[in-house]
């Protein structure tokens, strides 16, 4: 008996781990298929009022898949024509085998891409069907469409003039209102989007204007202590009396200005080496120092400093606007880092200075400026004084001139140095006449107020009223 019911436990263990290890059979879902894609339109134009209509229906036929038609999983895919799909654009849709896009959500995705306001671009759009758990992926056929992006209401309402200004202590010009229109003027990309590249004094503040000349309305911010604030942010219309502060360093900066969103972007471009110049015509202060310019940052700078009387006409250079590394005269117009004696000129005057790091050598030169030319005073043999304004450290003179004059600037009444503009808004050693159509352009007939500004260190402008 003890056999018989020891046989009986083997069966029955061993039956029951046969039924354990028996296999739970999967269901088998047999392959979809592409679907076609087809769309209601090849052309979306759509304006401004039509945001919240839809614009554009697309449908497709049924991948047949085996599982409910409602899990199904659809992708449409939007791209700029070209681009293969790469940087698409995705809107899900699940069981359903239509959806339509609202001018607003079709505009917010081809912006998004680059398109510019009221431009005609080609788009792709294809379908990507699958199973709920993305299994089984398929594509459709690639439609193609043709959209015109319209302009939204900006955050902040471009200006009436469609021009824009910069205008501060951190540009060339100063807080002097009109600004050096060439120097200091935006170009508009589009109807709300303006952008400039300009000198910016580091550590100053500036705003923007939307008419020259005019303090009726500004651009500006709301508070200047927002972090990186000076890199960029929002702004807006007559914000208060907070001016926008510069980037710490001196140099050329991009300004980006996008009314469409209501922000702003600085972006560098290169920086500028300084060597500052205090003296005992400043109090011996490098903090608040006038300063040459390095323009490629080389160790070669240049710059225009007035000295007046009553002062004993010395001073040194140095490398930071503190006394951590002086450059002193070594004689023979050589610089001594560290030491040397005081630089000294012989009397008062508007000098233009030279500075070089490189090879410790250094130049001063007593400037007074004017304006020579082919309007009629001149003829280009007969200098037109220019006058020196102290407070606020530009030169100036008036001249009448006819269709087709032109005219520079010279120091000293000689070609020795003289300044032109090669079409850029600032000054160059023996560039272009302005006036030159190929360059600055024409200068119109009339009387006119010239104002050179040479107070920057290393960049020089002017301006035309």
């Amino acid at each position: 008996m003890k056999y018989f019911s020891k046989i009986l436990f083997f069966i029955a263990i061993t039956g029951a781990f046969f039924t354990a290890c028996k296999k739970d059979t999967l269901p088998f879902y047999t392959h979809g298929s592409a679907t076609v894609l087809s769309a209601s339109t090849s052309v979306v134009a759509p304006i401004t009022a039509d945001s919240n209509k839809n614009v554009i229906t697309f449908l497709w036929t049924n991948p047949n898949y085996a599982t409910d038609s409602s899990t199904i999983k659809y992708m449409v895919q939007i791209d700029s024509s070209g681009r293969n799909f790469s940087k698409a654009v995705s809107k899900t849709i699940i069981g359903s085998r239509t959806t339509n896009f609202t001018a607003k959500e079709l505009n917010a995705i081809v912006l998004s891409m680059g398109f510019k306001f009221n431009i005609a671009y080609d788009v792709d759009v294809r379908l990507v069907s699958s199973y709920a758990n993305n299994n089984d992926q398929f594509q459709s056929n690639t439609v193609k469409i043709k959209v015109t992006p319209y302009v939204t209401p900006p955050k902040v309402v471009p200006p009436a003039s469609k021009m824009l200004f910069i205008v501060g202590d951190a540009t060339a010009g100063g807080w002097g209102n009109p600004v050096p229109a060439a120097a200091q003027q935006f170009a508009m990309l589009d109807s709300v989007t303006y952008q400039g590249t300009f000198f910016l004094n580091g550590g100053n503040s500036y705003v923007m204007l939307p008419v020259n000349g005019k303090w009726d309305n500004k651009y500006n911010i709301a508070d200047a202590s927002i972090p990186k604030i000076s890199d960029g942010g929002v702004f807006g219309a007559n914000m208060g009396n907070t001016n926008i502060p510069a980037p710490a360093l001196t140099g050329m900066y991009t300004i980006k200005v996008d009314f469409q969103n209501g922000v702003f972007t600085v972006t560098k471009v290169n920086l500028f080496g300084l060597l500052y110049v205090p003296g005992d015509y400043q109090g011996w202060t490098p903090a608040t120092a006038p300063a040459l310019g390095s323009p490629k940052n080389d160790g070669n700078f240049e710059g225009y400093v007035n000295i007046p009387t009553g002062n004993s006409f010395e001073f040194k250079f140095t490398t930071k606007p503190d006394w951590s590394n002086s450059l002193g005269d070594g004689g023979g117009g050589t610089l001594v880092p560290g030491g040397g004696g005081n630089l000294k000129v012989p009397g008062a005057g508007y000098y233009h200075i030279l500075g070089n790091t490189v090879a410790n050598t250094w130049s001063a030169t007593a400037t007074t400026w004017s304006l020579i030319g082919s309007f009629a005073a001149s003829t280009w043999g007969n200098d037109i004084p220019m006058v020196y304004d102290a407070k606020n450290q530009s030169w100036s003179a008036t001249i009448t001139t006819v269709a087709g004059d032109q005219f520079k600037f010279r120091a000293n009444k000689d070609w020795g140095l003289n300044y032109g503009d090669p079409g850029k808004g600032s000054l160059e050693v023996n560039g272009s006449n302005i006036g030159d159509p190929a360059h600055s352009g024409a200068i119109a007939p009339g009387s006119h107020t010239i104002t050179l500004f040479l107070n920057n260190p290393g960049y020089f402008t002017y301006m035309i009223q």
